[in-house]
């Protein structure tokens, strides 16, 4: 599996995506600091217009997520015609530059 660095998963995360094609889906990117990352395109009511990709790690958002370097970071996912907030345990390079 590819191993990231820290500028991998901020052009990952700075890059443009198909929302059509990506629409529902989930995909592995690679391994960053040892743990799997992950890229899911969740999308509801208005797809592919409102489809958004969460990048996170393959960790539940709790205290191991912290315990392996993460951050538990609310992104808004779409459900139905609303958005809402969920938790994921998110590499601290995303959500510092999120943050900026």
């Amino acid at each position: 599996m590819r191993q990231l660095s820290d500028g991998d998963v901020l052009a990952i995360a700075r890059s443009t995506y198909d929302k059509s094609a990506m629409m529902g889906r989930s995909e592995v990117l690679g391994l960053h600091n040892g743990i799997r990352l992950v890229a899911d395109y969740p999308c509801s009511d208005v797809c592919p217009t409102y489809t958004t990709r969460i990048i996170h790690y393959a960790l539940p958002p709790d205290s191991s997520c912290t315990a392996h370097g993460g951050v538990v970071h609310e992104e808004l996912v779409p459900v139905s015609i609303a958005m809402v907030r969920q938790p994921y345990c998110m590499p601290r390079v995303i959500v510092d530059k999120k943050l900026d």
